[in-house]
């Protein structure tokens, strides 16, 4: 005997998974001598691993992030300090989680991967600060900790407000990609201002405790490797500093480089192929079996043996679980699933023993067999959001053409489609049209015969069906009673028509002498989408070829069939539809939250532009990446991209923070942004690093989950290297340009130089005649 479970809405599936397990322990004391029981089939089992390793992910990020902190400062005090703030970023988060109804699972865990590279960037940019001065200056910790404040909280208070302004817009995004969207912007938002809190209170207080006073110059009095280490990085960031002069000569040119990469970054994302999620190996794997209609069940049965005994031969399988009597296709006796659970991952080393080959070896080893049509699939990426991988189609009759032209029509759509390079596995989702026997009745001799409609139905139910009566008690078991004609008797078309039913006197009359029965072929569905009859097709890509662009093959055929038919897709095949039309809105309701949350920081509109400008620089990288691990434009690298949006203006912003306070100092632009692009060129490349580091582990994974793992990890990773790389070289540029087309006011340069005056003669003076740019 087999038991179901289904999961309720809103149910948490560990949980459940849980509870079924402790209930059928407490029930099994109570079952017969010589009966268990076993859970052959849980998908649970992928959930619980997943999170498991993503668990793993985090702490290896975690150390990453740490031993990138210590080679830069090389001191356990300064480095405990901005380690100590990941915790307690992460505990917080937890707590809005709960409070706004998120559980942990696989993408809040994701979350917390990717946002442990950004919640110690506050920290680092404090205790960078407050080593350097330290070590120049060779002031006390206190005294050290309080300058050190007043010069970074401006751009400690930048940095969250771009970071959280990014992120935002992803929580008013509807349906089953803004769920992924929310709970990725909860992550982020509450961590990122944890972390700001945590950098603007406890970190200062703890360097200013925990930190021991250290001589003036000390860094580079040190010998061996992180002497050699200090004095090469001092190196680089002066050489660093002399290129960049030239290409501060050179703004004109380095413009024309810019355009440049604009143009590669938009040729290069149009090129990018597109798909909703990464396919997953999600440890088990379905198989669909369809026979012809008509196929009795014994026949089904014949078939699943066939396949039972080559899927438990296979190294990787575990275990299998053959169901007769429905598939995704429908029900009936000539329908038939197997659901076949494989060995832990593991067990299983390679491309060679993943879901994914191993439906392909199947499905290579069982179309040979000639009485059923059987298709292994893979589970899809969401549960519930379509039954397989690849895409869901429908073929809609619009024009009110037939049901044989319906089928005319996906038949020569399906011949298309097998032609095609880009497409695989293309077959009708449904059940095929089978033979039937209809029974046609004279209405008029029925009538004369006194034999009602409702007569004639109770009768043919009761026969060929079945209907219940009454129970009788047999012994101690109460057994029910259930009337139907033997087997033998309605067999042949000539059975049914010895059937008698009572007319209005309550005579037995045979069907035989009012009705006739012929042979026709009927529809076994009737499927409507959107109010239209409909024809399911599903499918999935050829190897090497994404889901966007099978799906968008597929509208190309189909816009070859006759006038009358239409399509459309749902699932997640409709969900990816819907993710690529709002990726537009996605990308630009970010961009201008930033731009605005910034002219509102800083009271001007060109810092702001400085800052946007600096976007596609990290762009490039995320496309780059994914192009070079052959990944696909999916909601994960959308959620990438929104992350390089922040990190790259986050760098900006700690040069162009430090510049224009240099430039209302008096400096000119030109020293300002020399000396801020020095001053903030280790604190920049530390914090890249961490958070580069600290994504390795995803770009990297492997396992359960992994797909999904490295689909994030290598956008983000490409983009924080190339963000870093450029924005050292184009920051200092953009800033110097803008800064020549718009001067900025009198009450801006006071403002920026700490000088702004709040008595009310002030606001009258001369000076201060503007209240923003001159532009």
């Amino acid at each position: 005997a087999a038991l179901a479970v289904q999961l309720a809405p809103g149910a948490n599936a560990l949980a459940t998974a849980t509870q079924v397990r402790a209930k059928l322990n407490e029930l099994s004391r109570y079952f017969p001598a010589g009966v268990v029981y076993d859970v052959p089939y849980d998908t649970s089992r992928f959930v619980d691993i997943s999170i498991g390793k993503v668990v793993e992910t985090l702490i290896e990020a975690v150390v990453l992030v740490f031993l990138v902190m210590f080679l830069f400062l090389q001191n356990w005090r300064f480095t405990l300090i901005p380690t100590i703030v990941v915790p307690v970023a992460l505990l917080g988060t937890f707590g809005v989680l709960l409070a706004l109804g998120f559980s942990i699972n696989v993408l809040t865990m994701f979350g917390m991967v990717l946002v442990v590279g950004i919640v110690v960037d506050d920290a680092i940019v404090v205790v960078e600060n407050v080593e350097r001065i330290m070590s120049e200056e060779g002031l006390p910790p206190r005294e050290a900790t309080r300058k050190a404040m007043g010069q970074i909280s401006g751009a400690i208070i930048g940095v969250t407000v771009v970071l959280i302004s990014v992120f935002v817009p992803l929580a008013f995004f509807t349906g089953a990609v803004g769920n992924i969207y929310r709970q990725f912007s909860a992550v982020m938002t509450a961590s990122i201002a944890f972390s700001a809190f945590m950098a603007l209170s406890l970190t200062p207080a703890l360097c200013a405790t925990l930190l021991k006073q250290v001589e003036a110059g000390h860094a580079h009095a040190k010998t061996g490797f992180y002497g050699w280490f200090n004095r090469g990085f001092a190196n680089t960031a002066k050489r660093y500093e002399g290129f960049l002069v030239r290409l501060l000569n050179r703004t004109g040119r380095m413009l024309l480089v810019y355009v440049a990469i604009v143009a590669g970054v938009g040729w290069l994302t149009y090129r990018l192929p597109t798909s909703f999620l990464p396919n997953e190996d999600q440890g088990y794997i379905l198989v669909n079996i369809q026979l012809p209609p008509g196929a009795t069940l014994n026949r089904s049965l014949q078939v699943m043996q066939q396949v039972e005994g080559f899927v438990l031969k296979q190294p990787e399988v575990r275990s299998m679980v053959g169901v007769l009597g429905f598939n995704f296709s429908g029900q009936g006796q000539n329908s038939a699933l197997a659901f076949v659970t494989l060995k832990d991952w593991d067990e299983r080393k390679g491309e060679a023993q993943s879901a994914q080959a191993l439906a392909r070896r199947t499905f290579g080893a069982l179309m040979g067999v000639k009485d059923a049509f059987i298709f292994p699939l893979s589970p899809p990426p969401i549960p519930e959001l379509g039954s397989a991988t690849g895409f869901a189609f429908r073929l809609q009759d619009r024009g009110g053409n037939g049901r044989e032209a319906l089928i005319a029509a996906r038949n020569q759509l399906l011949g298309m489609a097998s032609q095609s390079k880009l497409l695989a596995g293309v077959r009708p989702d449904g059940l095929e049209d089978a033979p039937q026997l209809q029974l046609v009745i004279d209405r008029d001799k029925a009538s004369a015969l006194g034999v009602g409609f409702e007569a004639i139905n109770a009768t043919i139910s009761t026969a060929i069906g079945s209907a219940y009566v009454n129970d009788f008690q047999s012994g101690e078991r109460l057994q029910r009673v259930v009337v139907q004609a033997d087997a033998q008797a309605r067999m042949q078309p000539e059975d049914l028509l010895r059937l008698t039913a009572p007319n209005s006197k309550g005579q037995p009359v045979p069907l035989a002498t009012f009705a006739s029965t012929r042979w026709v072929t009927g529809a076994m569905q009737s499927i409507r989408y959107n109010g239209y009859p409909t024809m399911r097709i599903a499918g999935d890509a050829a190897p090497g070829v994404s889901t966007g662009e099978a799906m968008a093959e597929m509208e190309r055929l189909a816009g070859q069939l006759p006038p009358g038919f239409g399509f459309e897709w749902t699932g997640q095949s409709r969900e990816e539809r819907l993710a690529g039309a709002t990726a537009v809105f996605l990308f630009g309701f970010s961009l201008l939250a930033v731009f605005l949350c910034l002219a509102a920081l800083y009271e001007s509109w060109s810092i702001p532009l400085a800052v946007i400008l600096v976007v596609p620089l990290g762009v490039l990288g995320v496309v780059l990446a994914t192009m070079g691990r052959g990944f696909s434009n999916d909601v994960y690298f959308k959620i990438g991209l929104i992350t390089i949006i922040g990190l790259s203006a986050k760098n900006a912003v700690l040069i162009i923070e430090f510049a224009k306070d240099l430039q209302a100092q008096g400096r000119s632009v030109l020293q300002a942004v020399l000396e801020a692009a020095h001053l903030r060129f280790r604190p920049i490349v530390m914090t890249s690093m961490a958070f580069v580091l600290g994504v390795l582990p995803l770009a990297i994974a492997s396992g359960a989950g992994s797909a999904s793992q490295r689909s994030i990890g290598t956008g983000v990773m490409g983009g924080m290297v190339t963000a870093v790389a450029l924005s050292v070289l184009f920051v200092p540029v953009f800033f110097v340009v803008v800064r020549r087309l718009f001067k900025g006011s009198e009450r801006q340069r006071k403002f920026y130089a700490h000088e702004l005056d709040d008595a009310p003669a002030a606001a009258a003076a001369p000076v201060a005649k503007g209240h923003g740019e001159q532009a």
